[in-house]
């Protein structure tokens, strides 16, 4: 779900990203039907233009309303073909991060915990490793902030948008304040909560720095409507009502108008607790109960349901009200108690993910060229014994390269293959790997037909040919001869290899610096 305070944070990849930008700012404004309607618009179009990356993000932005709709089994299946895509687009770790918190909320919310923490628990992983500067990771921290909030991990929520201030050297006011806006809001949740099980001291200094930092920003000319409405709580808490009535009467009629749902909850919130402390219990009721209509999440209910029973009890004293607000702060203190079984799920997680990843960096050291970083023989026997229907093998020999070698020396000739290397996997897929065998000879799994092949072998070859090699040694050029076979159904890896090898001499008789194919 988006952060209703937050700028439009929209991934910087596709042409036609301004799509996706219209899509975002009617969900960040709360407008999430309206959201739905300009989802179909601009995923068809994206899909019409061949723009896949922007179609992701759109469909990022319809997930983000139908999770704020509450329709999270929908939202679901949109996060896992998020996840799925991650494997044939690729993209920074930030934003593999980001999806993978996003699909752990709402599998949080929906109850299955045991997969959240798991998503958690990857997401952190990424986000260890990843730039943590810049758009792309505040936008993840706060995805991971909100997921760790659903599943009451307060700690780890605090921490994280603690890092989204962090993720730029000099924060400007925007993202600063949206960032700071929406900690504000975890700290009064966290604060609602604590107060609930009795801790009220840790309470209170939550809602004190929540108050400060809101009247900061209000200073410096900066608000919001999740800021006022977070504000106007934590004033209803220390009995500021005139305070809050203030801010209620100016703002909830406006949000209610609006469809902001997410602020207009809060602004609920606050007038009943205002009410009920100048002893308007009836009143106070109707705004919690309308506070609880507008909420989508239990987590979300909970609170109002507290407040109820709060109320019911100086409304209606008495053993059975006393003994329905018993229950439910029994309720309460269970659940705060799992959290302690969650923290020890959630490293439990990590652990695991952590150990996963050591087994694919021993995997990837296995069959990695030191050299050059690429794939090796033994990646190269994995892929050829896998190879299938629709793709494609190019076999590549430096033209030369011993002569390269004994002219200008081993250094240099090392030099020109980490430069090859660099181009090959320029010019590789998600899915797709190059290979060096030892020597001068290269090989590259392509996932295309032999005509799209073709093109790609064509622009390595231009490249190769066309680069400045007098900036290492002068004197110094280097071509490429290229053999291309494409894969056929049912035909042995030793067969397609024997293809793709027989055209790659078939290139070097003909003079070199040139592609065979069929």
């Amino acid at each position: 779900m988006p952060m209703n305070s937050l700028p439009v944070l929209v991934s910087p990849y596709g042409p036609y990203a301004g799509l996706a930008l219209h899509v975002h700012d009617l969900t960040i404004r709360g407008h999430h039907t309206e959201t739905l309607v300009a989802a179909d618009e601009a995923e068809a179009i994206t899909l019409m233009l061949g723009d896949h990356r922007t179609h992701r993000v759109c469909r990022l932005g319809r997930m983000y309303a139908l999770s704020a709709l509450g329709r999270l089994d929908e939202a679901l299946r949109i996060a896992e073909d998020l996840i799925a895509d991650q494997d044939m687009l690729g993209g920074p770790k930030a934003t593999d991060a980001k999806i993978m918190a996003d699909t752990a909320e709402i599998l949080i919310h929906l109850g299955r915990i045991d997969d959240g923490l798991h998503y958690v628990a990857r997401a952190m992983a990424l986000l260890d490793v990843a730039p943590r500067k810049g758009l792309r990771y505040f936008s993840a921290m706060s995805s991971l902030g909100k997921a760790a909030r659903g599943a009451e991990l307060f700690e780890l929520a605090d921490d994280a948008m603690r890092r989204c201030v962090e993720a730029f050297e000099s924060p400007d006011d925007l993202y600063r304040s949206a960032a700071e806006f929406t900690h504000t809001e975890l700290w009064l949740e966290w604060a609602l909560r604590l107060e609930q099980v009795g801790r009220t001291e840790e309470a209170t200094s939550l809602l004190d720095k929540s108050v400060a930092v809101l009247r900061f920003w209000t200073d410096q000319g900066v608000d919001t409507p999740l800021g006022a409405a977070v504000l106007a709580v934590c004033h209803a808490k220390a009995g500021r009502t005139a305070e809050t009535f203030a801010v209620v009467g100016e703002l909830l009629p406006r949000m209610r108008a609006a469809g902001q749902h997410h602020e207009a909850r809060l602004l609920h919130l606050a007038y009943g607790l205002a009410l009920r402390a100048v002893g308007e219990w009836r009143a106070a009721r109707r705004e919690f109960q309308a506070a609880l209509q507008l909420s989508v999440l239990r987590s979300q209910r909970l609170h109002y349901q507290y407040e109820l029973a709060v109320t019911a009890t100086l409304e209606f004293p008495g053993d059975a009200t006393r003994t329905v607000l018993e229950s439910l702060r029994g309720h309460v203190e269970a659940l705060w108690q799992l959290r302690l079984d969650r923290r020890t799920m959630l490293r439990q997680a990590y652990r695991r993910v952590e150990l996963e990843a050591a087994r694919s960096s021993a995997d990837l050291a296995a069959t990695s060229d030191a050299l050059t970083g690429l794939g090796n023989r033994r990646m190269f026997d994995r892929r050829i014994n896998a190879a299938a229907a629709g793709g494609s093998l190019l076999l590549i020999d430096v033209d030369h390269f011993k002569d390269i070698n004994d002219r200008f020396s081993h250094g240099v000739g090392d030099r020109v293959l980490g430069e090859i290397a660099a181009v090959l996997r320029s010019h590789c897929r998600h899915d797709e790997v190059a290979i060096r065998f030892g020597g001068d000879e290269f090989a590259v799994f392509l996932s295309v037909g032999e005509d799209d092949a073709r093109q790609i072998a064509e622009r390595i070859r231009r490249v190769i040919e066309a680069r400045d090699w007098s900036t290492i040694v002068p004197g110094l050029t280097v071509t490429l001869s290229m053999g291309l076979a494409a894969c056929r159904a049912g035909e042995p890896g030793r067969e397609l290899y024997d293809r793709a090898d027989a055209r790659l001499y078939t290139a070097k008789r003909a003079g070199r610096n040139q592609l065979a194919a069929a």
